[in-house]
C-alpha cells in the first residue's frame, strides 16, 4: 500500500468518524490498535492551523506533529522504537475495512 492510499483511508476514516472539540472549528477521529505490542492510538486533529497528528503508546503521548509528512517520518521512529507495534499495513487495510 502506498502512501497516497494511506492518507485517502485515513482522511476517509476521518470524515465518517469525527467528532467536534467543542467550538466546531476543530475536529478529530481517533483510531486504537491493540495487541500484544502494546497499545497505539493515532488521533487525527483537523483545525484551522491544518491537520495534526497526536500519536500515543501505552497510554503515553509520544508525539504530536502537524501535516503528512512530519506524520510518515514520526511513524518511522515509533517503529523503530516499538517493534510490531506500527504495521501500516494491517491497520490501514482494517481502517478501510470500517470505512
Amino acid at each position: 500500500m502506498d502512501r497516497a492510499d494511506m492518507e485517502r483511508i485515513f482522511e476517509a476514516y476521518f470524515e465518517k468518524y469525527k467528532k467536534t472539540e467543542g467550538d466546531r472549528t476543530a475536529w478529530s477521529a481517533v483510531w486504537l490498535e491493540s495487541g500484544k505490542a502494546g497499545v497505539l492510538e493515532l488521533n487525527m486533529t483537523k483545525c484551522p492551523k491544518g491537520t495534526t497528528f497526536k500519536i500515543f503508546v501505552n497510554k503515553k503521548k509520544e508525539a504530536q506533529v502537524l501535516g503528512w509528512d512530519a506524520y510518515f517520518a514520526i511513524m518511522a521512529g515509533i517503529s523503530a522504537r516499538y517493534p510490531g507495534l506500527y504495521d501500516e499495513k494491517r491497520i490501514f487495510e482494517e481502517m478501510e475495512f470500517v470505512i
